[in-house]
């Protein structure tokens, strides 16, 4: 429903290119899931290094909850052949999705623009086609290590892999994860992401309910949505908001773990792996005392992520 009764002509004219009319002040339920009928999976970004990794994925199997996906965030040129193995290794041993970051970014680039204040909007978008390049020999450095899942952090080079992928010259079973770090929100940039290619998409970290629902409404991939953020990215955490999360925007990930750390792109301590543990023990508590209705995918062995979705995600 839209928020109000100005704009009509426009609602209507959004409507007619497959957008809602506005951010949906009366949530609806949505009926979507993940190809296995579970509502949500349980994300932990920012895990950097192969020992954090084992860690998080041990721990949460002693104590009796599960992590569906691992995201690394610092690139993958930032890790020797071994530890991306590593990687790879944990995500089969344990069932987990492992997702891997593509490494050239502005933030590692010779360019000072990035470094300003007014620069800093670029986020982590790549200068020149020499990067664009690089980028993709990363990504298929990563395939060549057993990869299979990639976080993008330029819209140029999301349609360059799409389009790789469609022609058959990378694998058809990548999944191109969108990062928040490009700084999408809305309805028509996710269904742009979703052309481009996309295969989950991380929309901004604080948008409300209703936005967040009506970014179903557009799009038919998963959303990736931050439960909990460190304080240089707001600090907020929303673990009573989750399974509203979760029964607006099915299928997703609820990003949880990192109000333990101190920012992005860090190494977690022990003390840190041990505050995202507990919070993400407090998210899946808060789920099943909540909305016991909504289920959980369990771990599972790597599975295609397939390139065009369908209702069911």
């Amino acid at each position: 429903m839209a928020p109000t009764a100005f704009y009509d002509q426009t609602r209507r004219q959004l409507a007619r290119l497959g957008l809602p009319l506005g951010d949906l002040e009366r949530i609806p339920r949505s009926d979507r899931t993940f190809p296995d009928g579970g509502h949500f999976r349980i994300e932990v970004p920012t895990v950097n290094t192969v020992p954090a990794a084992e860690t998080l994925l041990a721990e949460s199997r002693r104590r009796g909850f599960t992590i569906n996906r691992i995201t690394e965030t610092r690139g993958m040129y930032r890790h020797t052949a071994r530890e991306i193995g590593a990687y790879v290794a944990l995500g089969k041993e344990y069932g987990t999705e492992i997702l891997m970051s593509v490494g050239p970014r502005a933030t590692y680039d010779i360019g000072g623009g990035v470094q300003t204040p007014e620069g800093s909007r670029i986020g982590y978008r790549l200068r020149g086609q020499d990067q664009i390049v690089r980028a993709v020999e990363d990504v298929k450095r990563g395939i060549g290590l057993g990869v299979r899942g990639f976080v993008v952090y330029d819209e140029g080079l999301l349609w360059v892999l799409g389009r790789l992928r469609s022609s058959g010259e990378l694998p058809a079973d990548i999944h191109l994860k969108v990062s928040a770090h490009c700084g999408q929100g809305n309805p028509a940039s996710a269904q742009l992401l979703e052309m481009l290619g996309a295969n989950s998409f991380n929309p901004v970290r604080d948008l409300t309910l209703p936005m967040i629902a009506a970014l179903r409404q557009a799009v038919g991939i998963p959303l990736d949505c931050h439960v909990d953020n460190p304080p240089t990215s707001g600090g907020f955490i929303r673990t009573y908001e989750a399974p509203d999360i979760v029964r607006a925007a099915a299928p997703v990930h609820l990003k949880t773990g990192n109000s333990a750390l101190d920012g992005h792109g860090v190494s977690p301590t022990p003390a840190q792996l041990d505050g995202i543990l507990r919070q993400v023990e407090i998210v899946t508590e808060f789920l099943g005392r909540h909305y016991p209705q909504a289920r959980q995918s369990a771990a599972r062995a790597l599975q295609p992520a397939g390139a065009v979705p369908g209702k069911d995600v």
